[in-house]
């Protein structure tokens, strides 16, 4: 979050640290809302703690706004105020009743609002100035309006593939690359320059101008299956063009807040990168996702047989297992179907069964989708297994139940060097003795790879849509 303030262009560009009493009553409060922002990240890495994690960044940004609010340098309170109450309006609403399905976009819109905010303070800055800015600033506000710049249009295109008014198809043509790296170095060219010779505004705007055009060339060869590393990227972008405007007008705060978010979002990205075992580079420039043009799993793949079954023969299946692993997807998602999903556990625990949750690192479409629906159904976190916990336990159970997943349990992953997702760590779903799917239909993924899973001889498709599917595997669980 950017918290933008009208004050004295005089004392902008201080040391940020005052000797009297409300100068050290604001660098306090600022370094209590730093240490609350490392505790929220420390507690988020547990699904227990997570909700105690978010009420602490919470406060830490209430304490960083009220540590602004008393600067010596705010002229007037009128428009600081106007923004806050909009801010409110807007952001509560997006945080109470956007669906969980929305979430991956609303979190792309939130990271273009912050790097405008850091972009807008930049050119301002940059403005007030008349080009009369010392090198060290200058460094800073390029490197603020750069990045900034970058993460508005790029989250702007991420928002677009997500919610699909923009196709989650990659967008390529020929020399792609070349170009884009071309106009990257070309603006980075104008940023080092605007640092010895700050003095040529046409310069300044054309680099900010450059940098929103990167954005938008950047995320278009990018399919939909990696918009949530393209997001947690970006954060990192707009955190590391906060932490520039902290340097450039001299606020604390906005240096650890922004280093932090820099630092975790960078984390963040390469973390799931790991999980599906790509690098960044084949992320930003394989167009992962384009349709395939041959492979083993491609070929043929609407004439191989797969085994349709009822619900009533499902629920006589689980009901009869022992140990039963769900494995939650996006389509558990769209159809929130999480408290149906509780529901049938309850019943399979009380027939005497042990049910386990299998949670992939890139299920749905963020890190934690999974969790926080589950969490919202109140499954209990200990039933909660991630993929190096439970890989090693499909080996004896008795049924698995997929719903909505579908690449992270792809064996094409493990067998098929031809496959896009080969060398990817996925569930191993398919050493389990039986396992049901529950789909709407047989179309491949997000991203757009067939599963060899629907094809497996020990899998049986239970077709419909979850939720309803979910219900009434319940009824007849009861009904036995």
């Amino acid at each position: 979050m950017i918290v933008l303030l009208q004050v004295d262009p005089a004392g902008a560009h201080g040391t940020g640290i005052a000797t009297d009493a409300r100068g050290i009553a604001i660098q306090l409060t600022y370094l209590a809302a730093g240490v609350l922002f490392i505790l929220g990240l420390r507690s988020l890495t547990r699904p227990d703690r997570a909700q105690r994690g978010m009420q602490q960044a919470a406060l830490g940004m209430l304490l960083a706004i009220i540590g602004t609010l008393l600067h010596h340098d705010i002229v007037r309170y009128d428009w600081i105020i106007g923004g806050l109450l909009l801010g409110t309006a807007i952001g509560y609403p997006l945080g109470m009743f956007v669906p969980m399905t929305a979430m991956p976009q609303r979190i792309a819109v939130s990271h273009m609002f912050g790097a405008l905010a850091a972009t807008l303070v930049g050119v301002a800055e940059y403005w007030l100035l008349r080009g009369d800015v010392p090198r060290p600033i200058m460094a800073a506000l390029g490197f603020e309006v750069l990045f900034g710049a970058i993460t508005i249009t790029g989250s702007f295109m991420a928002f677009g593939k997500l919610q699909g008014f923009i196709t989650g198809t990659p967008i390529t043509y020929r020399g792609q690359n070349a170009t884009n790296l071309v106009l990257f170095a070309a603006t980075v060219g104008l940023f080092a320059f605007l640092v010895f010779r700050p003095g040529t505004p046409a310069l300044f705007y054309a680099m900010v101008a450059c940098a929103l055009a990167i954005g938008v060339l950047m995320v278009l060869p990018i399919g939909g299956a990696d918009m949530p590393v393209v997001v947690s990227l970006l954060n990192s972008y707009a955190g590391l063009a906060a932490a520039a405007t902290g340097f450039a007008i001299g606020n604390t705060v906005l240096i650890v807040c922004g280093a932090l978010d820099g630092a975790s979002g960078l984390l963040l990205s390469v973390l799931m990168s790991k999980a599906m075992n790509r690098s960044f580079r084949n992320v930003l420039f394989g167009a992962f996702g384009a349709a395939p043009e041959g492979g083993a799993a491609a070929a043929g793949a609407a004439d191989r047989p797969v085994r349709a079954t009822t619900a009533e023969d499902a629920a006589v299946q689980l009901a009869f297992s022992r140990l039963v692993v769900v494995v939650p997807g996006y389509g558990m998602a769209v159809a929130q179907c999480q408290h149906q999903v509780r529901e049938l556990a309850g019943l399979l625990e009380k027939r005497g069964a042990e049910v386990k949750y299998a949670i992939h690192p890139v299920a749905g479409r963020m890190p934690g989708h999974m969790n926080v629906l589950l969490a919202e159904a109140n499954v209990p976190y200990d039933r909660l297994f991630d993929l190096d916990e439970i890989n090693d336990q499909f080996d004896h159970v008795d049924a698995v139940l997929v719903i909505g997943a579908n690449d992270v349990v792809n064996p094409a992953a493990r067998t098929d060097p031809a496959s896009p997702i080969y060398g990817m760590p996925i569930l191993n779903v398919d050493s389990a003795r039986s396992v049901i799917v529950l789909k709407r239909s047989m179309a491949a993924g997000y991203s757009g790879v067939e599963n060899e899973l629907f094809y497996n001889p020990k899998t049986e498709m239970l077709f419909g849509d979850a939720k309803k599917s979910i219900e009434t595997l319940v009824a007849e669980v009861k009904a036995l």
